[in-house]
């Protein structure tokens, strides 16, 4: 089974670094990229992911309410993994509360 995954930051270098990482990976496939949080939603009404990467800070539309609608507007929600630069515990769970499956910090290693 190949995993879905949708990248979701508004820095192109951030989401192209991710996609060579997951690439790299025979059971996912990246199938879109958004770089804010309206334009993620559409991706996810279009895409159906599995799994979207989404940054938690981003211009417009942030990564928190983006992952609200997407989570109530989808019968089939994906799975969120939040990322951020910033280790901040506040976050974390402000994430969770809003329906992300998982929080990681950008500048972990690849693994």
């Amino acid at each position: 089974m190949t995993t879905r995954v949708l990248l979701v930051d508004d820095e192109h270098m951030v989401r192209e670094g991710f996609r060579l990482i997951l690439e790299t990976q025979p059971d996912i496939r990246v199938v879109g990229e958004a770089d804010d949080g309206v334009s993620a939603i559409d991706a996810v009404l279009r895409l159906t992911p599995d799994v979207i990467l989404m940054d938690i800070r981003m211009r417009g539309m942030d990564g928190l309410e983006a992952t609200r609608r997407i989570l109530a507007r989808t019968s089939q929600p994906p799975k969120v993994v939040m990322l951020t630069t910033f280790d901040y515990d506040e976050y974390v769970y402000d994430a969770l509360k809003a329906g992300a499956s998982a929080f990681h910090l950008k500048d972990s290693p690849p693994e």
